[in-house]
């Protein structure tokens, strides 16, 4: 485990809320200059404490503006059924998280489709592609709060 110190986690936060910002801006914000700041940088991302950074962007102009949660229940737990719902899930680009459960779902997945007909040409793949017990889904009807944020 890494040593991260208030600096650290004042880059990190100022990182996840604009992974633009230069060097110059940083290092003004946590008063380094951006060579340190680089520096830290580097460190944290080699620890694998930076995972990546990225853009996110606005589904709703890209035409995406449903997101779905789907509870997937199966009877199959063998390795082999579990590699091709892997691979399956991972191929399928609507799928933005898939997330293995405790309690009465195996699984739960979180997609964004533009509608209904996209949601059923995303069923129907799923479907096709692996054996499932029961598929139930919940569309998002209001995002009060949706964060990649990690509270530092």
């Amino acid at each position: 485990m890494v040593t991260i110190d208030n600096i650290d986690r004042k880059i990190m936060e100022l990182l996840q809320q604009d992974a633009s910002l230069s060097l110059d801006a940083l290092g003004e914000a946590v008063h380094l200059s951006r060579n340190a700041c680089w520096r830290r940088i580097k460190a944290l991302e080699a620890a694998g404490v930076i995972s990546a950074r990225v853009t996110l962007l606005n589904p709703e102009a890209l035409g995406l503006g449903l997101m779905v949660f789907m509870m997937i229940r199966t009877n199959a737990h063998a390795p082999d059924w579990l590699d091709t719902f892997k691979k399956a899930t991972k191929s399928m680009p609507e799928i933005l998280g898939v997330y293995r459960m405790t309690g009465d779902l195996d699984y739960l997945i979180r997609a964004r489709v533009a509608d209904m007909a996209d949601y059923d040409r995303l069923y129907q793949t799923l479907i096709r592609r692996v054996p499932l017990s029961d598929v139930s889904a919940s569309f998002v009807m209001e995002q009060i709060k949706d964060t990649h944020q990690l509270p530092l």
